[in-house]
Order: C-alpha cells, then sequence, then structure tokens
C-alpha cells in the first residue's frame, strides 16, 4: 500500500519540476529569423539631352600628291643621295646612274651633228654656184634642181642629228634622277649597285606631298542621295555654310585634331558594290599622317533634340532584343524591352523603351529578377564625350 505512493507522486513531481523550464524556454523564445537585406546596385537617372549623330566610314589615308620614281634609262646605281623617310624638296638630287654609256651616245650625237652640218655646207655651197650659171644657161635645169634637192637633204639631215643630239642630253640628264616635287620620302626600293632601267617593275622610290592629306572613303546610295537632299551634291568650297566638316578617327581610336572636308566626288555609283567613291582633305601641319593609314571618318549628319542615352553597361541584349532593368518608386525591379539606336561615345540612344527620370541598373543584372526588391545606389555618370565611334 505505501509502496504505490511513490509511483503516483512521480508524475506530478515531473511535472512540477518541468513547468519551469517550459515558462523559461517559452519566455525566452523570440520573432523568427530575418530574411536576407535586400541587395545593393548601382542607379543611374536618365536624362535626356541634344546630341549630333554620325555617321562612320573607313577610308585609307593617301598624300596630296604621290609620285612614283622611276629609272628612264638603262644604268647601275652610282649614288644615293637622300635619308631615307625623310623630307625633300623639288629638283633635289635623289640618285645618280652610272653615266658612261649615255655619254658616249651623246658624243656619237654631235659627231653626227657635224657631220651633218659639213655636208649641208656642201650642198649648200654647191647650190650657191649654180644658181647664177642657170641663171646664164651655163647649166641645166635638171642640175639645178638637183642642187636644190641635195641641200634641202643636207638641211634635214642636220635638224636630225641636232634632234638626236637633245635626246641624247635629255637621256644624260635623267642619269640623275631628282624630286619631281616637295615632300616626304620612302625607303628606297634599290641599293648602290643595282641595275635599274625604264620599265614598269624598275620603282625606285615614291615621294609624297602630305602637308594635306588625302582620304579616299565610299559612302552608300543612300546615304549619298540623303547628302544630296540636305546639302547638294556639288562639292562645298572652304567656308561655304553648306561644307559638312568631316572628323577622323585614327586606329588608337583618338580623334585628329585637324577637321576636313570633301573635294571630290566620283562621277557615278560602283555597280558592283553599290557604293559611291568621295575625296576628303585634311591639313596635316605636324606631319602626324602619313599616306597608308586606315581611319575612320566620321560627320554629324543629324543633330536629335531631346535624346535619350543611356550607358551600354545597363542594356543587355538576348536573341538580337536589347533590354535594361528599372526601378520603381517602391525600388523594385521592372524588365523593360527597349528600342535602340546608334551608338554615341560609350551610350546607346533610345528610341523607345525609357523616359527621362527612369532609374536604370548599371551593374549586378546577372543576379536580378522582375519584381526583386534592391537597394539602389545613385551614381552620376560623366558627362558625354565627343563619341569615337558613332556609324548608324
Amino acid at each position: 500500500e505505501y509502496a504505490l505512493v511513490p509511483m503516483l507522486i512521480s508524475p506530478v513531481r515531473a511535472l512540477i519540476l518541468a513547468l519551469p523550464l517550459a515558462i523559461v524556454a517559452a519566455c525566452g523564445k523570440g520573432p523568427g529569423p530575418a530574411g536576407p537585406p535586400a541587395p545593393k546596385v548601382p542607379v543611374v537617372t536618365v536624362a535626356s539631352s541634344d546630341v549630333p549623330i554620325y555617321s562612320e566610314w573607313v577610308g585609307q589615308t593617301r598624300g596630296e600628291a604621290d609620285i612614283e620614281i622611276r629609272a628612264r634609262v638603262s644604268g647601275f646605281i652610282e649614288a644615293i643621295h637622300f635619308e631615307e623617310g625623310g623630307p625633300v624638296k623639288a629638283g633635289d638630287l635623289l640618285y645618280s646612274i652610272d653615266p658612261s654609256e649615255l655619254e658616249q651616245t651623246r658624243a656619237a650625237a654631235q659627231a653626227g651633228v657635224a657631220q651633218a652640218q659639213t655636208l649641208y655646207a656642201d650642198a649648200a655651197s654647191n647650190l650657191a654656184r649654180y644658181r647664177p650659171l642657170a641663171a646664164m644657161n651655163a647649166v641645166s635645169k635638171r642640175d639645178l634642181d638637183e642642187a636644190v634637192a641635195r641641200e634641202g637633204a643636207a638641211r634635214n639631215q642636220v635638224k636630225a642629228a641636232e634632234a638626236q643630239l637633245r635626246v641624247a642630253e635629255i637621256n644624260l640628264g635623267y642619269a640623275s634622277v631628282r624630286a619631281p616635287i616637295s615632300g616626304q620620302i620612302g625607303i628606297s626600293k634599290v641599293k648602290v649597285g643595282d641595275l635599274v632601267g625604264p620599265t614598269s617593275a624598275s620603282l625606285l622610290n615614291t615621294v609624297s606631298a602630305i602637308d594635306n592629306v588625302h582620304v579616299r572613303f565610299a559612302i552608300s546610295e543612300r546615304e549619298y542621295l540623303e547628302y544630296t537632299r540636305r546639302f547638294g551634291g556639288e562639292v562645298k568650297p572652304e567656308g561655304d555654310p553648306k561644307a559638312v566638316p568631316l572628323q577622323l578617327v585614327l586606329a588608337d581610336g583618338v580623334v585628329y585634331p585637324h577637321s576636313g572636308r570633301v573635294i571630290s566626288i566620283d562621277r557615278g555609283v560602283d555597280p558592283t558594290t553599290g557604293t559611291l567613291q568621295l575625296e576628303a582633305a585634311f591639313p596635316n601641319p605636324d606631319r602626324l599622317l602619313r599616306p597608308g593609314l586606315f581611319a575612320r571618318v566620321r560627320a554629324a549628319t543629324e543633330q536629335r533634340s531631346g535624346a535619350v542615352l543611356v550607358p551600354q553597361r545597363a542594356v543587355t541584349e538576348m536573341q538580337g532584343r536589347y533590354q535594361v532593368f528599372v526601378l520603381d518608386k517602391d525600388n523594385k525591379v521592372e524588365v523593360r524591352a527597349v528600342e535602340t539606336g546608334p551608338r554615341i561615345g560609350g551610350d546607346w540612344l533610345i528610341e523607345k523603351g525609357v523616359k527621362p527620370g527612369d532609374r536604370l541598373v548599371l551593374a549586378g543584372i546577372q543576379r536580378l529578377r522582375a519584381g526583386m526588391q534592391v537597394d539602389p545606389e545613385p551614381v552620376v555618370e560623366p558627362p558625354v564625350p565627343p563619341p569615337a565611334s558613332g556609324a548608324r
């Protein structure tokens, strides 16, 4: 009987002992675990501005005049009188060709002139004797005619011999190859001792006038028609308000500091390419430009007012479609499709889909999704510099 009492009391004691622990646990229990904080993302506010729209074409530079230096007589190169790659002036001696054979040819021509003059003097003397004798009928008319013919033939032989002498002297002069224009000369194609001659393959060097450098480039038929309707189809002289200033973007992306202008337009469109060739001139006072450079010719063909520009890094492309991530007033992400225009510097011109005042996410786009809450960090974009590319 007494043995049953501990068994009855034990559950009660266990409940009494457990009750404080439960109360303590209940008092120490707080709210559930908090979610992760909203990710921070850089955000830029869209603004509008007036910007020029550039069209761009690939061209190649050439000298204002590129003159090939060729040998006009055969012979061995005796000497080279210029610094390769340096400036030369018109008339400077460039190459000396061995004149030995040419001097002998001139000497033979001089002897030919002397012989012809002797024969002419004899024929003229005979004619002078025959004329008074013929007047007295001391000689026949036939003898007089023969004397006249011999005198005329001898006179013509003198002219022919003198012409041969002039040719010999001209060829001897060609042994001294001189610069036809002032400009920059290239590296010599021949060395001292090389045999040269008047063949198409015998190129000695090239001299280029580079005070002004020309650039040839091609535009499409559509661009030509737009240009003609806006500015007229004729080449505008320097200073004409309708002359479109051109810029030159060099291979390193730097815009050449001097503007150029169109100086010639080809007579017709090339039917194989559908393009029209133009040539522009750019001043080259510092002689930075050299012939053969590939460069981009650019012109502001349109002025866009109230254009919406957004950084290129804020625009993503997927299967040919462009989109941006826009934040609403509650800082939630909205994925919005946009239509892009030309690139202007590091920005896209947006034709449709974004308006001034919209906030765009600049980075961390890969981890965002529509409706996601974010913590925006405003970023102030620097002013748009003159674009290094802006072709349509």
